[in-house]
């Protein structure tokens, strides 16, 4: 259940991303901008919820790295559509 709540929570920053990427960033040229910040700023988030998981809640890397995996890749491709359908 946590990881689809990270997953809609990573998928509505993007929504946020592009929303302000079409206002301030002058259209598709923006909104293509936008996604590819994204990405960057979903990297770092997966990869301290990965942390999170290896640190405190005890976790090993291997048991942690499919979770950041699909954490990671499911917004980034969401991220990947935006960006190719205005490039």
């Amino acid at each position: 259940m946590r990881t689809a709540v990270i997953i809609l929570g990573g998928l509505v920053l993007l929504g946020l991303f592009a929303l302000a990427g079409w206002q301030f960033g002058g259209g598709s040229r923006g909104l293509a901008a936008a996604s590819v910040a994204f990405v960057g700023i979903w990297l770092v988030i997966a990869l301290a919820n990965m942390w999170v998981g290896v640190t405190r809640a005890g976790y090993s890397v291997a048991e942690e790295l499919p979770i950041f995996a699909v954490i990671f890749l499911v917004p980034a491709a969401f991220a990947g559509i935006v960006w190719w359908k205005t490039s």
